[in-house]
Parts: C-alpha cells; structure tokens; sequence
C-alpha cells in the first residue's frame, strides 16, 4: 500500500526589525523627495492591505546605497540565522532528533549561496553527513508550494526518513533607493522578510501529501522576475498579474484537480500566496469565494506582507493552527502561489 508523506509540523521565523508601514511611506517621502510621479505611486502603499513587514536590517539602512556584494553577505548571514530557527522550532514540536533528518529541500530565490544555505546549515547544526541536499533558487513567489512539492517527492521515496523543508526570502534587501520604476515602487511596498519549513515523513501523524502540480503559461516569461543590476537584484511585475488569476487559474486548477479525480468542490480550505490586494481579490473571484474568504491569506498580508516563497507557508501555519484551536475539521486543502515562468504551483493535502 502507498504511503503519502505526512505534513508533521510547520514552523516560520521573522528577522528583528519591524517594519511599519506608515514609516515606510514617511521614509520613502524623504529618500525620494516630493515630486509629481511620487504623489501618483503612494497610493501603492495603503493599498496593500499590509501594516507591518519584518526586515533583516533597521529602516536607517535603506537610507544608503548598497553594492550587490554587502546585500549578499547580509542574505547570507540572515537567511542562515532564519532557518536554524525554524529547523529548531519544527524538531521541539515534533519531539524529532536532528540526527533523524535525511533529506534537505532549501528553497531561497532573493541571494546566491554557494555552498549553498542547506550545506551552511548542516555546518552550522551538525546535522548529518549523509544528509541528501536540493537546494532550489528561481521559483520566486511559487517556490513555497512548487518546494513543498518536491519535498513530499523527496519523502516519498524514502519511506520513514525525516525530510526537512525549508525557505527563506530576504526581499526587503532588493529595495534601490536610485530606482523610480513602479516595479521598484511597488516592491518596496509589498516585500518583507521571513523564513518557514515544514518537517515530513510517511512515518507520522499529520496531513498527507496526497497530489501536487503545476501549469506554466506560454508567452509569459516577462510577466514576473529579477533583473539583475549593478546594485542587486530589481523587481519585475507586470500589472497584468491580477486580470490572469480572475480570467485563468479557474481553468487551469480545476485541470490540475481533474487529473487526481478532485473538483473545486471537494476543496474546503484554500491556502494561496498573497501576492498582493490585487491579487488575493483576482484568487478569491478564480476560486468562487466570497470577499474577504481567504481571511488567512489577508492576515498574513496585513501582518508580514509578501515574503516570495516563505509566505504561503505563514498561510499554512495560520489555517492548520485556526482549525486546531477552534476544533473545526476539515478534509482537503489545496495550496496555490503563482511565480516566475509565469507558473502555478499546486498542492493538495487531505486531513481525513
């Protein structure tokens, strides 16, 4: 009989430094100065829906240019310290020891890390030696799911090993103070920093794992990315993002779906990736739901704002603790979270 990877924990970490966002706007003002163009892109800011961020560095920082090589060596000290507290949290909750983890899947697409963060981590914790490592970068926003899947796969070929999931964005850091795109200004609104994981194994008690896909459009390949600048990583959104999700990840879920025998139907909770506003609108109107149903999904917007990957794992988090401490059951969630490609990234797990 097949056994489906169990979901045994979640876990996520934020970096020290919160970030307001009334204080960002304040900030924004001064570094930019008063001007026509600015007056026409503030808006972005109140209407995301988000109030607080977490950045791995002070507000006073982004008052300063940075060259591509400080950013890195903050991402990589950052990140680091981001995941071994979500590895420590996920091995206190399941009670596992860090000798029983024999996989590793890193997920990250806002640094470069070579050797990579899963080898600094094994370093830095002592993990195993024969520990297996996929560390994967450019999934950008898709890469909490499209990771989580390939960790499931990971576990799945390995029944009754500990696979340990991870990711961490530090998307606050790609902010140019010389950058007057409304790329750059809509980034500087929406992105936060956090790190997540998830440990998994077909031994154990939790939510199974029980399908996962994904659906990249063609034509698409400019919709969503970094460019890569002198200065670091530049933020690539086409404001064609949300009129996508309305008119066509319907379709494209419920193909996802109908390949494993599941319709939209049999789903009753919806973990998806808030990109922003916009987007969990467009999410909320391609799944049939009601204004304001993906509450979980506008907390951690309203709370975290988008941290790329690491952010549908907060959803995740949020829903499996919302349903523990009210004790309301449920059967089948499906994870969604749109990225670079441009792709969709699907996950379904059932808690029956």
């Amino acid at each position: 009989m097949h056994a489906f990877p169990r979901l045994l924990a979640v876990a996520t970490a934020v970096p020290p430094y919160p970030l307001d966002q009334d204080a960002v706007v304040e900030r924004v003002k001064l570094l930019f100065g008063r001007s026509e163009n600015l007056d026409r892109l503030l808006p972005v800011f109140t209407n995301t829906g988000i109030r607080t961020r977490y950045s791995c560095v002070p507000i006073e920082w982004y008052d300063r240019a940075h060259g591509w090589a400080e950013r890195n060596r903050i991402y990589l000290d950052s990140a680091l310290d981001l995941l071994e507290s979500a590895t420590r949290q996920l091995l206190d909750r399941t009670g596992r020891d860090k000798s029983e983890i024999g996989s590793i899947v890193v997920v990250s697409t806002t640094g470069i890390a070579t050797p990579s963060l899963d080898a600094l981590l094994i370093e830095r914790m002592g993990l195993g030696r024969t520990v297996r490592r996929l560390p994967i970068f450019g999934l950008g926003c898709a890469g909490g799911v499209i990771g989580l899947a390939r960790a499931a796969s990971q576990a799945a070929a390995a029944p009754g090993e500990t696979v340990l999931f991870l990711t961490v964005e530090l998307c606050a850091l790609a902010f140019r103070r010389d950058d007057w795109s409304k790329s750059n200004i809509v980034a500087t609104a929406l992105f936060g920093d956090g790190a997540s994981g998830a440990l998994l194994s077909t031994d154990g008690e939790g939510p199974a794992i029980v399908a996962s896909g994904e659906h990249t459009w063609p034509d698409s390949l400019d919709v969503m990315g970094w460019e890569v600048a002198d200065d670091g990583f530049s933020a690539i959104f086409s404001r064609d993002i949300p009129q996508l999700v309305t008119t066509q990840l319907h379709g494209v879920a419920s193909d996802f779906l109908a390949r494993h025998g599941l319709v939209l139907g049999d789903i009753d909770r919806f973990v998806c990736h808030p990109g922003g506003a916009k987007v969990v609108t467009a999410l909320e109107r391609a799944f049939g739901l009601g204004q304001g149903a993906l509450v979980d999904a506008w907390g951690v917007l309203r709370d975290y704002g988008n941290m790329s990957a690491t952010t549908v794992m907060f959803v995740l988090e949020r829903m499996l603790a919302g349903a523990c401490a009210t004790g309301e059951r449920w059967e089948r969630a499906l994870m969604n979270a749109l990225g670079p490609g441009f792709t969709a990234g699907f996950l379904v797990l059932d808690n029956r």
